[in-house]
Parts: structure tokens; sequence; C-alpha cells
């Protein structure tokens, strides 16, 4: 059995990857663009948020600055495919793979603690209401704002004109729309997203790590494609909701693998069980596609 404090801590964890969920939505839904960048750009998104609470910013500016952060790093990534001709997925790694030092620059030092700082939840936790029940219920809030602000974009002409770009970059060029500057827009926006989650994670943890990104892409896609598989997609909305689903779905299945006495598992097996998880949500959903047609059949 889960624990009341393991469960709506998996929740907690859960509001913060949807966010990393919609990034990654962007970039591989929306544009089809294959982006590493974010297990750069979320750390980043800690390291910024992280060095200027202990420098004294205000939480809220802070947090702000991280999302700014997390947009230049994406911009880096796009404007490196899109100006230098340089394969999306290698322009990302070579981001990715830049942002480690970069972090590092930033904290001046591989983590920052952020224990009695005050942060964006510190107004909160005067709530006269459990703990663990605290800072869920504040991520809520963001990520519904984050939710509506984003199904709006897409649905804007902007968004529409994002979306063709990754359908059919020839046929929306052949319509006038600008496809690299969507691009790099695009990209922006989803490690923007991913800098506004490191820099939650870190405040909600109380620490920020330069080795913390590790995994948070596999994480994103895990709950995208989980998210897929379960709900429907046949609206944006839906769609972007399915990813928010799949990501605390995937944090609870962690934390119900975990607390599995019968199954044995323990926290070292973080990886295996993510990778597990990951190949379930690809291959359930064509084993269902595949019954079908042969039922049809």
């Amino acid at each position: 059995m889960v624990s009341s404090i393991a469960f709506f801590g998996a929740v907690e964890s859960g509001l913060l990857f949807g966010l990393v969920a919609f990034g990654v939505f962007i970039a591989f839904r929306v544009l089809d663009f294959p982006d590493l960048t974010v297990d750069g750009s979320f750390p980043l998104g800690a390291a910024v948020a992280a060095t200027l609470i202990v420098t004294g910013w205000n939480p809220w500016l802070a947090t702000a600055m991280a999302m700014v952060a997390g947009c230049m790093a994406g911009v880096v990534t796009a404007w490196l495919n899109v100006r230098l001709q340089i394969l999306n997925l290698l322009a990302s790694i070579l981001t990715m793979i830049a942002l480690y030092s970069i972090n590092l620059r930033i904290m001046g030092k591989p983590n920052v603690a952020l224990l009695g700082d005050e942060t964006v939840f510190t107004p909160f936790e005067n709530w006269d209401i459990p703990f663990y029940l605290i800072n869920p219920i504040i991520l809520s809030g963001f990520v519904l704002v984050v939710y509506l602000l984003f199904v709006r974009f897409m649905t804007s002409e902007l968004g529409l004109a994002m979306r063709a770009t990754g359908v059919n970059d020839k046929m929306a060029r052949a319509n006038g729309v600008h496809t690299g500057r969507l691009t790099i827009l695009g990209v922006a926006l989803a490690n923007g997203m991913v800098g506004l989650a490191g820099a939650l994670f870190a405040q909600s943890q109380g620490t920020a790590d330069v080795t913390m990104g590790v995994g948070t892409i596999v994480i994103g896609l895990a709950a995208v494609i989980g998210g897929e598989a379960i709900l429907s997609t046949r609206t944006i909305a839906r769609w972007i909701f399915a990813c928010l689903v799949g990501a605390i779905l995937y944090r609870l299945a962690i934390a119900v693998a975990l607390n599995a006495d019968w199954i044995g598992l323990k926290a070292q097996d973080l990886n295996l069980i993510t990778a597990v998880l990951v190949t379930l949500a690809i291959v359930i959903p064509r084993m269902k596609l595949l019954k079908r047609k042969g039922g049809r059949a």
C-alpha cells in the first residue's frame, strides 16, 4: 500500500513533470522536433531560480527569470537547426552538453540549497491543512493556468500555423508561414515550460543540483505517450490534458512499484521501472491497434 505522504508526493511530482510533458508535447508532437535540450533546461531553470533566490531576489521574479532562461536555451537549439542547418537532434545534444557547464557557472558549485529561503510556496505554509497537501494544491493552480494559456495559444492563429509547420513545413511555407521563426518560437516555448518546471521543482525540494535533469526527456516522453494511450486526443485540449494525466499516472506507477514489498524493488531500480513503463506505453497501443485491424479483417 502507498501511504498518503507517498501518494500526494507522487501527485506533486506528476504535476511538476506535467509541465515538462507540455514542453515535450510541443517539440515532439506539434513541431516534430526531437529535442533533448530538456535534460539541460530543467536543471537550468532550477539553477537560475535557486541562485537568484539565495541572492535575495523575489521568488516569483526568480521563477519568471528561470522560464526566460529555459526559453533562451530553446532559442539556441532551434537557431542551430534553422540558421546553421545542424540536424535538430544533434543541435539539441550540443545545447544540452553546453548547459551542463553553464549550470555549473550559474550556481558556482554542483548544488544550491534553499533551506530557510523564501520560495513561492512559503506564503502558503501556514495553511491549516496537512503539510503534504500544500504543494500539490499550489502546483495544481500553476499547472491549471499554464494549461489554459497553452490551449488558448494552440488554438490561436499562431498556434495553428505552428501545428501546420510540424505537419508539413513545405506546405506551410507555400501558404506564407515563416516556418523557421515558428520553429524557434516553439522550441523556445517548450524549453521555457521545462525551465519553469525545474524552478518549481527546486523550490519544492529545497535544492537545485546540476545532475537533476538526467532522464527528464524520458519522463516527458513517458507522460506524453502514456497519456495518449489512455485518453482521447481528438481535440488539442484533450491531447494536452492527456499529457498531464500521463505525467501524474507515471509518477503514481513509480510510487506504487517502489512501495510494493512483494515486488521487491528499491530506489536504485527507478531507471529500470522507467524503461519498463515507457516500453509498455509504446507497445500496448500498437497491440490494441493490431488487434482491432485483425478483428475487422
